[in-house]
């Protein structure tokens, strides 16, 4: 029988197959039918200590036999107060004000809010945010309007209002600085950047010099940096946030996947407290106009209070450097003509196959897909971009396994 489940990002003509999963444990995914697949995306980027941590999953059913879910307009609750003071804690001592959504997307969308916000009660009403090329911040038709305008959002295109795109960084970036400056002196709300590696843009890798004089340019002319670190934040280059190596500071910053160590959905835009004082008045008029029906919810909370701990308590940080220096001797390794544009920053990989440059569209996607699918790994290519992102727990020998299976495919299919 075909099921009726529409799935996300999924040419449902192509009737590729869509392996039924039973358990999660660690790096590995169980089928239904006995199969063993290793997670080496790390299920879209979210999954960091390992499917399913002990304590991550103590701390749900801890809370959920105390409270499931209470409105968070005129409400609080525990687990929200002590995550937020955690996150204050371990995040940058600038960024004093959390604001809890349910999504990388929607931490986005708020963090666009904010910065509109700002301005209007400033009584300085500025419109026009900045964003890279080849960016990715979200799904929702705001954060479409930040990224790359393409085939995957061609259909909504009427929907999505105009923005400032500056030339990715290459080289020195001095054309990126550059085309910052000019459009800095238009006064514009805010820059957005993915800071260091850019995602679904094809794992495109700049520098922190970059980073860092992207954000002093924004100071200069007094416009908001924000940082989406939604998938660079949590380690994923080898620091908690991936500003750290900038030595920046972001006067928004948004943070989802790896909140909650991937186990539940919990996003938090963190504001400086210019931004949330700008919306602080006895004029209702001038409030933060935005929720969502889960905002902050009681069991995600939860998860994310054992992710900090995780983060307080154990090695995480040796477990991310121990990853990165295997995930380089790999890819040293993986030395094939059809093998491109290798590149690493943390615990992330990237190459092309088949191909100079990313191609979302490239024909070969699908054939690898099915191809690693077949040798029991979850890797999902954009394109002829095969890129590795596994959890921090990854076993060395599944981690080979990932390595051989992509020469063999630069072997077989490239």
């Amino acid at each position: 029988m075909t099921s009726p489940v529409w799935h996300p990002f999924t040419q449902h003509g192509l009737n590729e197959e869509i392996p039924l999963i039973a358990r999660t444990e660690g790096a590995i995914l169980h089928a239904a039918d006995g199969r063993r697949f290793v997670d080496a995306i790390s299920s879209w980027w979210v999954t960091t200590h390992g499917h399913r941590h002990p304590r991550i999953m103590a701390a749900i059913a801890d809370q959920a036999a105390k409270m499931d879910q209470i409105i968070f307009a005129g409400f609080t609750h525990e687990p929200a107060e002590r995550l937020a003071a955690g996150l204050i804690e371990i995040m940058p001592a600038e960024l004093a004000h959390v604001f809890y959504s349910d999504s990388g997307s929607t931490s986005v969308e708020v963090a666009i809010k904010m910065a509109l916000g700002y301005w209007l009660n400033r009584g300085e009403p500025r419109h026009r945010i900045v964003v890279m090329e080849h960016s990715y911040h979200g799904d929702t038709v705001g954060t479409m309007s930040l990224g790359e305008r393409g085939v995957y959002n061609r259909a909504y295109q009427p929907l999505l209002f105009d923005v400032s795109a500056l030339p990715f960084p290459t080289g020195d970036g001095q054309a990126t600085l550059d085309a910052l400056e000019a459009a800095c002196r238009e006064k514009p709300a805010a820059l957005i950047v993915e800071p260091l590696i850019l995602g679904a843009g094809g794992m495109l890798i700049y520098t922190p010099a970059i980073l860092a004089e992207m954000r002093a340019i924004c100071a200069r002319h007094d416009v908001l940096f924000i940082a989406d670190e939604v998938m660079t934040g949590w380690g994923r280059t080898g620091t908690l946030l991936a500003c750290e190596q900038a030595g920046v500071v972001p006067d928004i910053l948004c943070l989802s996947k790896g909140l909650t160590g991937g186990a539940v959905p919990l996003a938090v835009t963190m504001a400086r407290s210019e931004i949330f004082e700008a919306h602080r008045s006895d004029d209702r008029a001038k409030m933060f106009f935005h929720s969502s029906s889960y905002t902050a919810n009681p069991i995600a909370c939860a998860a994310g209070l054992a992710n900090l701990e995780i983060w307080r308590d154990e090695p995480v940080l040796d477990r991310i450097a121990d990853l990165s220096t295997r995930q380089a001797a790999n890819l040293a390794a993986l030395d094939h003509p059809k093998i491109v544009n290798r590149r690493q920053i943390g615990t992330i990989t990237a190459m092309e196959l088949a191909g100079d440059a990313p191609d979302y569209l490239d024909g070969i996607g699908p054939k690898l897909g099915a191809f690693f699918r077949a040798r029991g790994l979850l890797l999902r290519p954009m394109g002829n971009t095969v890129y590795v992102m596994p959890p921090y727990c990854i076993e060395p020998d599944d981690l080979d396994a990932i390595y051989a299976a992509i020469a063999a495919a630069a072997d077989e299919i490239a």
